[in-house]
């Protein structure tokens, strides 16, 4: 599948099938993020996969949107230095860009927030986040167990050349 293919194709996917992903899938998964484009140049992430399934279900026990987790091949957790003078944007690229690996690799993935939320803490602590880092987000990779197609608005509702008016 082609890049413009892959984006315009992604749906978040909530329902996986019970399979592991191969490690080597994750690695390029977790390599694309790495790529993303980063402010300074500073690089500003770590990204942990959980692969274990009690790990992940207690990241999922405690997410209020993310209880999916528990059922996805692989949880990607994102994490970003806050030293990193745009590490929130930084971070957020990172994952844009593994959502376009997994859905290029036929993977199924939904992005879950978690900079500053209910559970992020939690997650931290679980996942032995050291102080200087803070998680940005939780990525679900897996083998989808569903069909969706998000509507989104048309191109000509969004666009604009030059000026809002």
């Amino acid at each position: 599948m082609d890049t413009i293919a892959a984006i315009k194709s992604r749906t978040s996917i909530r329902k996986y099938k019970p399979e592991a992903i191969p490690r080597e899938t994750l690695m390029e998964i977790v390599d694309c993020g790495r790529m993303a484009p980063t402010g300074y140049n500073d690089q500003p992430w770590v990204f942990v996969v959980v692969t274990d399934p009690r790990t992940r279900g207690r990241i999922a026990e405690n997410t209020k949107y993310g209880k999916f987790i528990a059922d996805a091949g692989a949880c990607i957790a994102v994490f970003g230095d806050k030293k990193g003078r745009t590490m929130l944007e930084d971070a957020c690229a990172a994952t844009e860009n593994m959502i376009i690996a997994a859905q290029t690799l036929s993977l199924g993935s939904c992005w879950v927030n978690s900079h500053k939320t209910e559970h992020s803490e939690f997650v931290e602590s679980l996942l032995k986040c050291p102080e200087d880092h803070e998680l940005v987000t939780l990525l679900a990779i897996g083998v989808p167990n569903e069909e969706r197609k998000t509507v989104k608005k048309e191109l000509s509702k969004v666009l604009r050349w030059n000026s809002f008016s």
